[in-house]
C-alpha cells in the first residue's frame, strides 16, 4: 500500500462538517491514506468523485441531495474501480441489504474508531468486504421486506401525507387501485393505516 503504488486516495462525504473534518485529520495521519476530496451532500460527493477519482469513497448513509446508497449506485456506473464504504449513525436492516445490492464493500457504524476505519478502508481497497457484525445480525433477524415493489413505491408516494387522488395521479393508477395496494401494505406491516405503514417500513429500512 505504501511504496510505488502511492497512498490510497479517499473521498469523505458527510453533511456534518465537524465529523468530516475530524475524520479527514485523523485519516491524514496514516502514511498510506490520503483524503483527496470532501463533500457535504450526495450531489457534491458525486461531483467530487468525478473530479478527483478516489479509490475509496467513505459515504455517510444519510445525506442531503442523495443518500449513501444512491451515491454508491451512481458511482458504480461512473467510477467502477472506486470502492464504497458506508458509515451510518443508525443503520436499519433494510439499509444494509440495499447497500450490498448497490455493490457497497463496507458498512460500519459511526461509533467505529478512526484507526479501525483506516483498517477497514485498506480492507475494501484490497477488494475485500467488511460489514459490522452487529449491523449484519440486525439485518438477518429483521428478514426481507414483505412489500412488493409496487406497494413500496406507493408507500413512498404516501410518505409526505399526499391524498389518495394525488398519489393515484402521480402513479398513473386509479384511486381505488392505489387504496387497495396501500391497504395490502398496511396489512402486511400490521399497521392501522398507510401513515403508520410508512413509519414502520422506514424504521425497517424497507423504503
Amino acid at each position: 500500500m505504501t511504496g510505488a503504488a502511492g497512498p490510497v486516495r479517499i473521498l469523505l462525504a458527510d453533511d456534518e462538517h465537524l465529523i468530516r473534518g475530524a475524520l479527514a485529520a485523523l485519516l491524514g495521519l496514516e502514511d498510506d491514506l490520503v483524503v483527496v476530496a470532501e463533500a457535504a451532500s450526495g450531489t457534491e460527493a458525486l461531483a467530487m468523485a468525478r473530479a478527483h477519482r478516489p479509490e475509496v469513497a467513505v459515504l455517510d448513509l444519510q445525506m442531503p441531495g442523495a443518500d449513501g446508497v444512491t451515491v454508491a449506485t451512481r458511482l458504480r456506473a461512473a467510477l467502477p474501480d472506486c470502492r464504497v464504504l458506508i458509515v451510518t449513525g443508525h443503520g436499519r436492516p433494510g439499509d444494509l441489504k440495499r447497500a450490498l445490492a448497490a455493490g457497497v464493500r463496507g458498512f460500519v457504524p459511526k461509533t467505529v474508531s478512526a484507526r479501525r476505519l483506516a483498517e477497514i478502508i485498506r480492507t475494501v481497497h484490497a477488494g475485500n468486504r467488511y460489514v459490522d457484525p452487529e449491523l449484519a445480525a440486525d439485518a438477518i433477524s429483521a428478514g426481507d421486506s414483505p412489500l412488493t415493489d409496487r406497494e413500496a413505491g406507493l408507500l413512498e408516494l404516501a410518505a409526505d401525507g399526499a391524498p389518495i387522488a394525488e398519489i393515484a395521479e402521480r402513479a398513473r393508477l386509479a384511486p381505488g387501485t392505489v387504496r387497495n395496494y396501500l391497504s395490502a401494505a398496511a396489512a402486511k406491516l400490521h399497521a392501522e393505516n398507510r401513515h403508520a405503514a410508512v413509519r414502520i417500513a422506514r424504521e425497517k429500512g424497507w423504503l
